[in-house]
């Protein structure tokens, strides 16, 4: 079994969103995001309101590692939440524009948004395929 010395740079970008952040726009509440021990995983822990209904959850995020196999090079996610739903991210930050796709890297389907210069807020768009979605912005609090 090969292990990994330390985690992904991609990965480790996403420090900066470690903290509590009110959410803002067309899903409301809040959103904390922590690092598993061994920082290879970033736990997302979600309370949010979208469209009336609660949306409440942990999304865990790193690079895939399947056992006997080389680490993947995208950063991925899975959203669990207590409706008994999942969903599948790929994570891109690349300067201070982050990038999600909803599926796979590339999906038409992704929120696109930009972190302020001291980090405090990130304000962005979840787009759709064949239109709708929605502004969101992040608060750290």
């Amino acid at each position: 079994m090969s292990e990994n010395t330390q985690p992904s740079a991609e990965l480790t970008a996403l420090d900066r969103l470690v903290g509590t952040w009110s959410v803002t726009g067309g899903a409301e509440g809040t959103v904390r995001y922590e690092w598993m021990a061994g920082r290879f995983f970033l736990l997302q822990h979600v309370e949010l309101s979208q469209f009336g209904q609660p949306v409440t959850g942990l999304e865990v995020i790193g690079n895939l590692h399947p056992f006997g196999e080389p680490v993947g090079a995208d950063v991925v996610s899975r959203f669990y939440d207590t409706a008994g739903n999942t969903f599948d991210y790929v994570y891109e930050l690349v300067g201070d524009k982050l990038t999600i796709w909803a599926g796979a890297k590339g999906s038409p389907a992704y929120y696109e948004g930009t972190f302020s210069t001291d980090d405090t807020t990130v304000t962005g768009e979840w787009t759709y395929p064949g239109g709708g979605g929605y502004t969101s912005t992040m608060t750290r609090i």
